[in-house]
């Protein structure tokens, strides 16, 4: 319990970040294609929560390319260490995963107006 870097601390943090994304328990699948047949990606989606999650099935690192167009413009921010990540942009998205590693991303997307504070009462 006081390493931080426990299994158990690790745990938590993925229940923790699963709760914060409803996406993965109630939401749609849709499998994307992947230039690497080792790695599985996939898209999960709820309302305005869309979670890109791609998993390395190889115990070696692993290059793969997404066709991420439909995204053109988004900024994935992946979800364990809050990383914003390059722009999707119209070519393939490239991603390098360690063996066995995962990524798993919201899709934000900056392109949104972003709303204007409400005015402050007096």
């Amino acid at each position: 319990m006081s390493s931080p870097s426990s299994l158990l601390h690790w745990t938590r943090r993925m229940v923790e970040i699963r709760k914060q994304n409803p996406a993965f328990g109630l939401g749609s699948y849709t499998e994307l294609p992947s230039s690497n047949p080792a790695v599985l990606a996939f898209l999960r989606e709820r309302g305005d929560d869309l979670v890109l999650c791609v998993h390395n099935f190889s115990r070696f690192a692993q290059p793969t390319e997404l066709d991420l167009q439909t995204f053109n413009g988004r900024h994935p921010v992946e979800l364990i260490g809050g990383v914003r990540f390059p722009a999707i942009g119209e070519l393939p998205y490239l991603l390098t995963l360690a063996g066995h590693g995962f990524y798993w991303f919201r899709l934000r997307d900056d392109l949104r107006p972003r709303r204007p504070a409400a005015p402050a009462r007096l």
